[in-house]
């Protein structure tokens, strides 16, 4: 049944790629509820908790898939560059050394979370667009996302902050 799945679809062409695409969704369905819902509760951390091992293995398997003629490309780039944020946000929230801890966390981990939903116009894009819409239609959802982003984050961060 997954075989005949993968054999059919456009938009999986392999076992690794449909682990990819599902370790995604469920990656953002915990980054919605971490960064919807009330920070810093006991379902916060095991929401979150559960978004960084999502993480850590759709960018890990996400060097495992090669779709421009086996060479890394921009994707990859842009896995390394979510790695570094998840690192950025989950080790402050860890140690809880200087004082600016929970900013950092944070606004890490946000961005991190919309960086994956901008991630999802792009994989999209790449696979229902051809050459001449892709740019367009990835850039403007793109922009949408992280303008959506930058809003929720910043109203969030007035209500946790206001005393900072």
């Amino acid at each position: 049944m997954i075989d005949q799945l993968i054999e059919n679809s456009r938009m999986v062409h392999s076992y690794l790629g449909l682990f990819h695409t599902s370790i995604a969704f469920f990656a953002m369905a915990f980054g919605a509820i971490v960064l919807l819902r009330p920070k810093g509760t006991q379902r916060h951390k095991q929401m979150g908790y559960a978004y960084v091992v999502c993480m850590l293995l759709l960018n890990g398997s996400a060097f495992g898939i090669y779709n421009f003629g086996g060479k890394p490309s921009l994707f990859h780039a842009f896995a390394i560059i979510s790695l570094v944020t998840l690192v950025a946000g989950l080790l402050p929230a860890m140690r809880k050394k200087s004082k600016d801890w929970y900013k950092r966390h944070f606004y890490f981990m946000s961005w991190s979370v919309v960086g994956l939903y901008c991630a999802f116009w792009a994989e999209t894009g790449t696979r229902l667009l051809n050459g001449k819409e892709f740019w367009w239609v990835v850039m403007l959802a793109t922009i949408a996302t992280s303008m959506i982003g930058m809003i929720l984050i910043n109203r969030t961060a007035k209500r946790l902050f206001v005393s900072a």
